[in-house]
């Protein structure tokens, strides 16, 4: 039924498009045919090169994230003296639109995919501190100590309860920080590069007045958001089942 509904509200938005490209009747609102013709035939040439790029710069900052503020989330949540000590940095810097950091970022870091990879890592490393912290803080004390009477170490500690209890906390990051990651990587993908759907899209729409390919890039890019959403919902259904019992 879910997919259902998935693909009737995807018909409905190409009805929409479809009706809005008519009554506009203008170059820059292409139909959703010729979007169609131009992914089709672009899909032949660079396009999927430019896929690629975009989905490893994601994938590698996503993994880079998950990584290093998980256990530093998890840290925080069981230790009231270091989160009493992190707490106001977090408090500052999680507010500020990373966004704002790329030229600063490209300054010190060059126009190469380590920019890009670092602008999507803060990102997600922000929204993953934040949200495992706060699970790992409402683990209940008698929980912990049942565990430890039953003779289990840091490692077993870790391994059993914090590690379980942290990865609702990590998918409920990563859903809520796809949107936002895909347009960071588009912003970068505008510096100084010849690789990833942003520069493809800019490219199409800016220099070559190629309208249809530059929505066929659109879509492309709206998919690689789309995948990685349903990556981590699939995740979530098979790592936390018992999120989804009624």
């Amino acid at each position: 039924m879910r997919w259902k509904q998935v693909l009737l509200a995807l018909v409905l938005l190409l009805l929409l498009w479809q009706a809005l490209a008519m009554v506009v009747s203008l170059q820059i609102l292409p139909t959703p045919f010729q979007v169609g013709q131009a992914l089709v035939r672009d899909l032949g040439r660079d396009l999927p090169g430019h896929f690629m790029a975009s989905f490893w710069r994601v994938l590698i900052s996503t993994l880079l994230s998950i990584v290093t503020a998980a256990p530093l989330g998890l840290m925080l949540g069981q230790s009231k003296r270091i989160n009493q000590l992190l707490a106001p940095v977090i408090y500052l810097l999680y507010p500020i639109p990373k966004v704002v950091l790329l030229p600063v970022v490209v300054l010190f870091m060059g126009i190469g995919d380590v920019s890009k990879i670092f602008m999507i890592f803060l990102i997600l490393f922000f929204q993953i501190l934040v949200l495992v912290r706060d699970q790992a803080t409402t683990l209940r004390p008698e929980l912990i100590q049942s565990v430890r009477s039953l003779g289990a170490g840091r490692k077993a500690l870790f391994r059993f309860v914090y590690l379980p209890a942290s990865i609702p906390g990590i998918l409920t990051a990563l859903r809520q920080s796809v949107g936002t990651a895909v347009a960071v990587l588009y912003v970068a993908e505008l510096f100084a590069t010849q690789k990833g759907l942003g520069y493809y899209i800019y490219l199409n729409g800016s220099t070559m007045f190629d309208y249809p390919a530059m929505y066929a890039g659109v879509v492309a890019m709206s998919l690689l958001g789309f995948g990685l959403y349903f990556v981590v919902d699939w995740l979530e259904r098979r790592l936390c089942p018992w999120q989804f019992v009624k």
